[in-house]
């Protein structure tokens, strides 16, 4: 054997001890997709280990609780426009793209930003309470999973499950409701050993923070509604602050879940069906009609969208 062919080989052994000793980076957390995106049949269902499950109800809030280190569900990644979120209605909870009187909903690209300027998403396992009225805020829930910015540099997926940190939240006021906006990065991110609370988001990443409250407040715009307002004169509070919100909701969506609060009323219903609470009034087995009947993955190339989507609008007289 010659000396570049034992070299070779050491190498492959090398990089073959290298790989076995690695920690796995694969998620049990997959897609299973319906349709085009960018149609009203588009799905977008997540599967664990191959099977669907709730993106809601299902996936764990934390996926390491002591360590702090949190499930995001990816609804948005950045730089696009489809306005996707997770679907409350429809069994099993897919992702979806948001419709408005009976068309596609994508956001407009309000200069200089284009599209989300983050991974946006929700946290699963929580519920923003409509009947609930936040103290500080004087507003009731929106009736929706807690919203997550995830301001790492990775762009992620539709139905992509990160594993992230919360560094802090923003309180928008949505037409009259309580719309949390939690600041996170992704724990795999080249930063997030250096991002730790929210003041570090600006020393490391600045600008953010006052791009994010910008975007909130004017996204609206282009469609004919006025600006947004916040809470707490827009300030974004700490990662302690955040960690209580979310622990709020997280224990709205335990009320939810278990019936002690209505998933549904005269304004609104919600679905449920969940395979991993026993005692949920929506628990289900995989043999249940419902959940055998699911789709097949049935992925197909993006429908063409609108040029329209792609144009810059100029909005005057902010204020930030």
């Amino acid at each position: 054997m010659t000396g570049g062919s034992i070299a070779v080989r050491r190498l492959s052994q090398q990089v073959r001890l290298l790989s076995s000793s690695r920690p796995s980076m694969v998620s049990p957390f997959s897609t299973r997709l319906i349709g085009s995106p960018n149609t009203l049949e588009h799905r977008v269902f997540i599967e664990h280990n191959g099977s669907v499950v709730s993106s809601f109800h299902d996936v764990p809030l934390f996926a390491d609780q002591s360590s702090g280190i949190l499930n995001m569900i990816v609804e948005v990644p950045r730089w696009t426009n489809a306005k996707m979120e997770i679907s409350k209605e429809e069994a099993f909870n897919p992702i979806k793209q948001d419709i408005k009187k009976g068309r596609l909903r994508f956001v407009r690209n309000c200069f200089p930003h284009h599209g989300y300027i983050w991974n946006y998403g929700a946290f699963p396992q929580t519920w923003e309470d409509p009947a609930a009225l936040h103290p500080e805020t004087k507003a009731k829930g929106d009736n929706d999973p807690l919203d997550v910015c995830e301001i790492g540099e990775q762009v992620g997926y539709v139905g992509q499950v990160k594993q992230v940190k919360v560094l802090g939240i923003m309180a928008l006021l949505d037409e009259g409701e309580t719309d949390w906006k939690v600041i996170v990065v992704d724990v795999h991110d080249p930063l997030a050993s250096k991002l730790n609370d929210i003041e570090d988001v600006e020393r490391h990443l600045p600008g953010l923070i006052r791009a994010t409250n910008e975007w909130f407040r004017i996204y609206k715009i282009p469609d004919g509604k006025g600006e947004n307002a916040f809470a707490f004169s827009g300030e974004a509070k700490n990662k302690k602050y955040a960690t209580e919100i979310i622990h709020e909701c997280n224990e709205a969506w335990r009320r939810l879940i278990t019936g002690e609060s209505p998933a549904k009323t005269p304004t609104y219903e919600i679905a449920i069906r969940n395979l991993s609470n026993s005692i949920s009034p929506g628990f289900v087995t995989r043999s249940d009609v419902t959940y055998a009947n699911l789709p097949a993955d049935s992925r197909q190339p993006p429908a063409p969208i609108d040029p329209s989507i792609s144009k810059w609008f100029y909005i005057s007289s902010v204020q930030v």
